[in-house]
């Protein structure tokens, strides 16, 4: 702590500096897909864009660092404040505890009074927190935390059986960004043995250095899964609109839905063949030009009809040799990411195969994942089901398959 007098104490620590660790090296495993949380798109501009923003309108913040996983340093070097100013990039560790150290080590040279912890994932930082959080700091705290009380019952539960009811008076839900003390926060990070600690405020409890809260706000919400993904993007929608209650919108979002249709003759060769992203054994392989999974051509038409935007053949033409053999999941990742670039958000995928052979069901589970992973959605999102065509038709003569494909997904208003 500074030997400042009690009374001109808050008029000294106007001037200290306030910098910001951003952690956006996490691995988005709750959320899977291809990309990273901190790069996924809200409203024309990555997640983390959002986070560093606000940080950088806040006056009393002169800069900090940009966490990032390997690899990731371009992304993040693009999307600096104007020519980068007072914020560094560095790399992460495998766990967030190493991040935040990473982070921290990464300011010595600034060494800054005080600094704010955050995680990318929160990209909605409002003023009035940080307004909070940085009074407390004025006043002499080492460590403060944005806080919020649960909105539900609590319960604990037990195999299943609740075992007890939790009370909900002085119980709180923590937020980031939480501030500390730069050297404080750091000598307990270097000294931290546990890299599973996901709580940087509870370095400072375990080291009995009090823990101010301030109240959070509700915007601050974590992007965890497509659901939050969704709903941040009807926040960031609100906020550019200059709704100062976001979370209380209640206009509706522009919900597109399209289908997606495709066929695959068998040949005589034999299997096996790919269908829902997955190896499937099988008496004959796919007629194709690429690996002819019919179910995610399906799918990737579908994602551009949502975006109205023609079909797989229309972006990757089967007269174009650099498509021969490939692997079907590129096609969907591409038609995903674009959508994404679109500022869309695919809230559910559903396929019906149509089929005699092979069957699907002993398989119904491991394309679910598969396709949850490669579009980012949690697998509750996915939905595979399967029917014959009772003998009629090619599919019935055992000559191919079908596959009729559905995606529904959210976009600004604004985004058409």
């Amino acid at each position: 702590m500074v030997n400042i007098p009690k009374a001109s104490y808050k008029e000294a620590m106007a001037d200290a500096a306030i910098m910001v660790v951003l952690l956006c090296a996490g691995q988005s495993s709750r959320l899977g897909g291809a990309i990273a949380k901190p790069w996924l798109m809200l409203e024309g501009k990555p997640v983390m864009r959002h986070a560093i923003d606000a940080f950088a309108g806040h006056p009393r913040i002169s800069g900090g660092v940009v966490v990032v996983a390997e690899g990731a340093e371009d992304h993040a070097r693009a999307n600096l404040p104007h020519d980068g100013g007072n914020w560094l990039i560095t790399t992460g560790g495998s766990e967030r505890s190493q991040s935040v150290r990473h982070g921290l080590e990464r300011l010595s040279d600034a060494a800054p009074q005080w600094v704010l912890i955050h995680d990318a994932a929160r990209p909605f930082v409002p003023h009035t927190v940080l307004d909070r959080l940085i009074a407390a700091l004025d006043e002499g705290a080492e460590a403060v935390i944005p806080t919020l009380p649960p909105a539900d019952s609590l319960k604990k539960v037990s195999g299943g059986v609740v075992t007890e009811r939790v009370p909900r008076d002085g119980i709180e839900r923590v937020q980031t960004p939480q501030a500390f003390s730069w050297p404080v926060i750091l000598r307990l990070h270097q000294a931290n043995s546990d890299p599973r600690i996901t709580d940087d405020a509870a370095l400072a409890e375990d080291a009995g250095i009090p823990v101010l809260a301030v109240e959070g706000d509700p915007v601050l919400a974590k992007i965890t899964n497509s659901a939050d993904l969704a709903m941040a993007e009807r926040i960031a929608f609100a906020l550019r609109e200059g709704d100062t209650a976001p979370m209380m919108k209640t206009s509706s979002p522009d919900i597109r839905m399209a289908t997606g249709y495709d066929v695959h003759r068998f040949n005589t060769d034999p299997g096996p063949i790919m269908l829902g992203g997955i190896e499937i054994a099988h008496d004959h392989g796919f007629d194709a030009h690429s690996d002819g999974d019919v179910a995610l051509h399906a799918l990737t038409d579908a994602i551009f009809g949502v975006m109205a935007d023609g079909d797989i053949g229309a972006h990757f033409p089967p007269s174009d040799d650099q498509w021969k053999g490939m692997d079907s999941a590129f096609f969907l990742e591409k038609a995903a990411a674009q959508l994404v670039e679109q500022g869309g958000v695919i809230t559910l995928a559903d396929l019906t195969i149509i089929a005699e052979a092979p069957k699907i069901t002993p398989h119904r589970d491991a394309m679910r994942a598969r396709i949850a992973g490669l579009l980012g959605l949690g697998i509750d999102r996915v939905s595979v089901k399967a029917t014959t065509s009772e003998g009629l038709g090619f599919t019935g003569r055992k000559e191919g398959i079908a596959v009729q494909a559905a995606v529904t997904a959210v976009f600004g208003p604004n985004n058409a």
